[in-house]
Order: C-alpha cells, then sequence, then structure tokens
C-alpha cells in the first residue's frame, strides 16, 4: 500500500483552524509538557550575515497522539520583500507518524507560528491576568501583536487598546486594522511609558536589543506577556521588573537560556528558585496562577516546539476529513 504524504499550503492551513481550536491545543500542548507525555530536544538557531535575520529548527514527539513535528520558521530578512519578492518570516512544518516515521504532512508553518503563539498569551491571561482587566497594551504592533489581540480577545472583553511602535506607519496600520476587524479602539500613545501606564495586560512583541519597558511604568496588578525574546541577545524588559513579579515560563530550560528571564538571572536580580512556575503546571492545577490583584504577573514565552505539534495535527485532521490539500507520493 502507498503512503500519501499531504501537502498544504498558507491559504488552505488558515482555512482549517480557528483560533480558539489553536488556544485548546496549545493548552494541551503545555500540560502534556509538565505531564512527561513530550519529547522536546533543544531547538536550534542559526543568525545569518546582516542584513539577514535568523532561522529556528524546533522537534517535538507528542506521546498520546503518536506525532512527531519538525518545524522551520525564519525571522528579520528585511530585504526579502524588495529584493526577493517573499515575505521577513516563512516558516514549513514537517509531521511525521511516530509509528513507522512516515512523512504525513508538509505545510506552511509561517501562519501557525504565529497563532499559536498569539494562543500562548491568551492561554496566559485565563490563568494570570486579573478578572476584572480591560485595558490592554501592545509595544510593538506587527503581526504578532495583532494575533494576540485576536487570540486574547477569544478569552476575555478587551475595552480598548493602547499602542506604540518605533514606526508611524506600522502604528498607524495597527490601529486601522483591528478597530476595523475587532470593534475595539486603539489609542495611540504619545509614549512607552504612557501606553504601559495604562495596561491591564502589556503585551512585548518587538525584536528589541534592550529594556524598552522600565520597572517604575508598571501598576500593581499587570499582566505582562514578554513574546520577543527567544534568543540570546534579545530583551524587551528592565530586568528589575522581575524581582517583585510572579514569573512563569513556557519552558524554564528555554526562558532560563534563550528568553527574556535569563537577563535578570544574569545580573544575579532573581535566581531560578524565583522563577513561579512553567505555565503547564499552573494550568494542571499542581501550582496557583494569579493569588491577588496586587500581583506583577510575567509570563516569558519562548516558544515550544510541542505547540506546533498539537496545533499541526489539528489542521492534519481537519485537512483529512474535509478533503483538502494535495497529496503526493515520495515512494
Amino acid at each position: 500500500m502507498n503512503m500519501k504524504t499531504l501537502l498544504l499550503n498558507k491559504e488552505q492551513v488558515g482555512k482549517l483552524i480557528t483560533m480558539p481550536e489553536v488556544i485548546e491545543r496549545v493548552e494541551e500542548a503545555y500540560k502534556a509538557f509538565n505531564l512527561s507525555q513530550v519529547v522536546q530536544p533543544d531547538y536550534i538557531g542559526i543568525h545569518l550575515p546582516s542584513p539577514r535575520g535568523e532561522i529556528d529548527f524546533k522537534l517535538s514527539y507528542f506521546k498520546p497522539d503518536e506525532m512527531i513535528s519538525m518545524k522551520s520558521s525564519s525571522g528579520g530578512f528585511v530585504n526579502n520583500p524588495s529584493e526577493h519578492g517573499l515575505p521577513t518570516n516563512m516558516g514549513s512544518i514537517l509531521l511525521f507518524d511516530a509509528k513507522t516515521c512516515a512523512l504525513l504532512c508538509v505545510m506552511d508553518g509561517s501562519l501557525l507560528t504565529g497563532l499559536r503563539t498569539g494562543a500562548s498569551g491568551a492561554v496566559s491571561v485565563k490563568v494570570l491576568a486579573r478578572k476584572n482587566a480591560q485595558k490592554v497594551t501592545c509595544i510593538g504592533t506587527g503581526n504578532q501583536a495583532r494575533m494576540q489581540i485576536r487570540a486574547i480577545n477569544e478569552v476575555m472583553k478587551i475595552e480598548e487598546i493602547h499602542a506604540w511602535s518605533r514606526t508611524e506607519d506600522t502604528l498607524a496600520q495597527f490601529k486601522t486594522d483591528m478597530e476595523s476587524e475587532l470593534g475595539i479602539p486603539v489609542i495611540i500613545s504619545p509614549s512607552k511609558k504612557e501606553a504601559v501606564e495604562h495596561a491591564d495586560i502589556l503585551i512585548t512583541t518587538t525584536r528589541g536589543k534592550g529594556a524598552l519597558v522600565e520597572a517604575d511604568w508598571i501598576k500593581p496588578g499587570t499582566h505582562i506577556i514578554a513574546i520577543g525574546s527567544d534568543q540570546q541577545g534579545k530583551q524587551e524588559l528592565d530586568p528589575e521588573i522581575f524581582r517583585h513579579a510572579k514569573i512563569v515560563n513556557d519552558s524554564m530550560a528555554q526562558c532560563t537560556e534563550k528568553g527574556e528571564t535569563w537577563h535578570p538571572l544574569n545580573q544575579n536580580i532573581i535566581t531560578k528558585e524565583n522563577i513561579h512556575a512553567e505555565i503547564g503546571e499552573i494550568l494542571l492545577g499542581t501550582k496557583p496562577g494569579r493569588e491577588n490583584d496586587q500581583e506583577i504577573t510575567i509570563f516569558d514565552s519562548t516558544g515550544m516546539a510541542i505547540q506546533d505539534n498539537t496545533s499541526a495535527s489539528k489542521i492534519y485532521q481537519n485537512a483529512i476529513a474535509q478533503g483538502i490539500g494535495t497529496s503526493f507520493e515520495f515512494f
């Protein structure tokens, strides 16, 4: 019997999964990680000469589904649109049947990376944000900021969005897009400080190389979703913010080496013992989430291969059920 491999392009991937489904699958991934149902080697990052960016490779094995995933994702290729007619960020995902290691599916991974990263912020809001949170601030207004807002809007009612970006055109487009799509007012802030001071939930999604957000700007009760730091050298938050915050990682191994959490560790502001939990532990109920309305909580997310695995598996299942995609044979 010939085994066929399914090919799914970006447009097809977009039709095959909804944000609520991704949130559900990301939550499942976090729980599985802390139930020892996941094999997830350290991811590999290759930095390419400027003005190019980097490419990452992430692998995982999800034991309950007997699925292995491998994802490549690139970012920061700023000259791609003008010189090559390609996006600045791209991704591809391969899914293998773990029972045979046959290649089941090749799919575009750029959309899925955005979706599952956005969903991670929403999952953190469910357990770490104040129940009466209303205002969300975005530092950085690119594609991932949009994904975060779309996902968070699925788990709470956002009353208003405050936004800051270095790039005025990007900021103006963000306001237009989010107000049109979601009907939520977007207030453009003249300064980072003013934007942050309004935040019940603060999202940072930049490619920052230094502290963009100062500790004394953060009001009590704020929940911070730190997305931009996923490699050594990247930074968005003043390490002092961590001193009196409840710190939650997606993967402690990754965040303490490559995430925002590395900076306060490196400066001896905190120790690893000060990291409260991995988010899967909170979702499983083995560690508490937010315990009062005055806590400053930080969710440091470096992104985990198991998120790609569970989300891509759902896309594959939906594609088979709906007869979408192109099949081909290697053998």
